[in-house]
């Protein structure tokens, strides 16, 4: 494995490790959500907005992005000027797929992680359960979050121009953790989500983003980029 890959995968799996370890040792996962739960009131905030909002319509942006992909990838069979742009659809269709559409599904059915409204601390009868340890499958689905992962898939952009122009690709890494993160609050804000459900949400679909870019070897699609921009 080359280095510059090697540090592609490491640097975030490193974050993902040091961050997953400070907010289950320290329980701080809890700590955060009494933030927006109070004893006789219940989730004081989840019915205000942009939380609400956020939690119904928040996953049209990267949906849209998705559906983009698809007509894009299904009109350059037949339009030969489109058929330059196969590759990246493919790329991001295979991210929502992939990501927010199968693993992130196949995790929260699996682990078993109870959510915060369903703890001890916030009115229900369960223990705390930091993410490394599995859960009873099917009786919690707190790890990771749908809704942050769906919203950390605007920044798919980042990994095909990242090559190739920098600045429009952490504009699009900037926007994705933004909207992934302020659509893990809103889960927070609802009982649904601890923060380290939102971190690995973020994590998986970042991860599963810098996989393909290095199995469909998305290097080659320079010149394509260059085409979408214009330059």
């Amino acid at each position: 494995m080359k280095r510059r890959t090697l540090i592609d995968f490491l640097v975030p799996g490193l974050v993902l490790v040091i961050m997953t370890l400070l907010l289950g040792l320290t329980k701080a996962d809890l700590w955060i959500e009494s933030f927006f739960y109070k004893p006789g009131s219940g989730w004081v905030y989840a019915h205000d907005q942009p939380w609400k909002v956020l939690y119904r319509y928040g996953a049209l942006p990267g949906l849209m992005i998705g559906v983009s992909a698809l007509i894009t990838y299904l009109a350059s069979f037949f339009y030969d000027r489109i058929h330059r742009y196969r590759k990246m659809a493919l790329y991001f269709l295979l991210l929502l797929a992939l990501g927010p559409g199968l693993v992130i599904p196949v995790f929260k059915s699996f682990w078993g992680r109870p959510r915060p409204r369903q703890m001890e601390s916030f009115g229900g009868a369960r223990t705390y359960q930091p993410v490394w340890q599995k859960g009873v499958a099917g009786e919690g689905r707190s790890f990771p979050s749908g809704h942050a992962s769906i919203a950390f898939y605007v920044m798919a952009p980042f990994f095909v121009l990242r090559r190739s122009f920098r600045k429009w690709a952490l504009v699009s890494l900037a926007l994705g953790l933004f909207y992934g993160a302020l659509m893990g609050i809103a889960r927070m804000v609802q009982g649904g989500h601890f923060m380290s459900d939102v971190l690995w949400s973020g994590g998986f679909v970042y991860l599963m983003g810098l996989l393909l870019f290095y199995v469909l070897h998305m290097d080659e699609e320079r010149q394509h980029a260059e085409d979408v921009t214009g330059t």
